[in-house]
């Protein structure tokens, strides 16, 4: 039997995200397949010897990454989940983010590394990695890990394009529950109540979704908690939010499933998505999703989304106008069911797991 130690960041469970779900959905389905999958956080003690095989998740914090792979001695494979700031960063930022426009990507993802660690928010796993910086250490990774598994096509051909070199790579695409998401077709869809499920920070953009819909026809759910830097952004949102733009704090999945339930229309206008895990969710529950195309998100959805440009209010107002008008898209659902749920993501990994083993 297969015994595998997740190592994923520090605040996995305290700042949680996209790739807690990932993670975490993914060990569960690997251990109904009789697969030990254990979640280690990166700061802890982890006795090496006890696996077979260690799973690493987020490229762009590599920090973590350098100091277990170095000290296991065992073959490794990496979620990637490669997001490129780098748009957002240079012309979007306000406030002392300011500053990262003159940096290139890799340089700006450093400093944040360094400034989580200085300000106490994170652990600073690898010494070497202060010196050696982001890009080498990403390198250095890439060129001893066993696989990568990039949740698209799309995203592996940015990996390459970023950091070339020869690796192996498996495509795991980004999964939901579907008995957790059970969609009840009895029950009527608001059309004018629009939600957003996302972490509340400058890269998924709430700030104009809201302008979008501020004293609109619509009710507009922002569910998520702001995250540990951008409360400045947080309180900037709840001030220009008229009346009709209600903050709602986040919540576990279970009671975001009756949300999904009644809306008409999901939006999440980021600046950048590898996937948006709340907009598979969301499509799976009925809604029409909007999403902006920056990233990997047309690999999933194709021309069953609304696209819209998140640097225009009016772009999104129109496409959240027609995903309202449009019928629920059955054959997205059906296709979600078919290739993009956390027991195909588990399917994928296991023989990601037994191609290296």
């Amino acid at each position: 039997m297969i015994k595998v130690a997740f190592i994923t960041r520090s605040t996995l469970y305290t700042v949680p995200g996209g790739d807690t779900v990932q993670a975490v959905q993914t060990a569960r389905h690997l251990t109904f397949m009789g697969i030990t999958a254990e979640i280690k956080l990166s700061n802890e003690n982890i006795n090496y010897n006890s696996y077979d095989l260690l799973h690493f998740f987020n490229l762009s914090r590599p920090a973590d990454i350098l100091y277990h792979s170095h000290r296991a001695g065992k073959p490794y494979v990496i979620s990637t989940i490669l997001c490129n700031y780098s748009e957002y960063d240079q012309q979007h930022r306000t406030g002392a983010g300011r500053i990262f426009k003159y940096f290139p990507a890799d340089g700006v993802e450093y400093l944040k590394t360094i400034a989580r660690y200085l300000l106490g928010r994170d652990s600073m796993a690898s010494a070497s990695y202060t010196w050696k910086g982001q890009r080498r250490s990403i390198i250095d990774i890439l060129s001893r890990a066993a696989m990568i598994l990039p949740n698209s096509h799309s995203e592996y051909r940015r990996v390459l394009k970023n950091y070339p070199g020869e690796v192996k790579h498996m495509v795991v695409p980004n999964g939901t529950d579907q008995n957790l998401f059970s969609y009840d077709p009895t029950i009527v869809k608001d059309d004018k109540l629009v939600i957003c499920a996302a972490r509340i920070e400058g890269i998924k953009n709430q700030l104009n979704l809201i302008k979008a819909l501020n004293n609109t026809g619509y009710r507009l759910l922002l569910i998520g908690a702001y995250a540990p830097n951008q409360a400045a952004y947080y309180q900037e949102c709840r001030r220009i939010a008229a009346d009709n733009i209600v903050f709602v704090d986040q919540m576990p999945q279970q009671q975001l499933a009756k949300y999904y339930q009644r809306a008409g229309v999901h939006v999440l206008p980021s600046w950048f998505e590898t996937t948006g895990l709340s907009s598979i969710e969301a499509a799976l529950m009925g809604c029409n999703i909007v999403v902006s195309d920056k990233g990997d998100v047309r690999e999933y959805f194709a021309n069953d989304a609304f696209y819209c440009n998140p640097a225009s209010p009016q772009s999104i107002f129109e496409a959240i106008e027609n995903a309202a008008a449009a019928p629920i898209n059955e054959h997205l659902r059906s296709r979600i069911l078919q290739k993009y749920t956390w027991n195909q993501a588990a399917s994928q990994t296991l023989k990601a797991y037994q191609s290296v083993l």
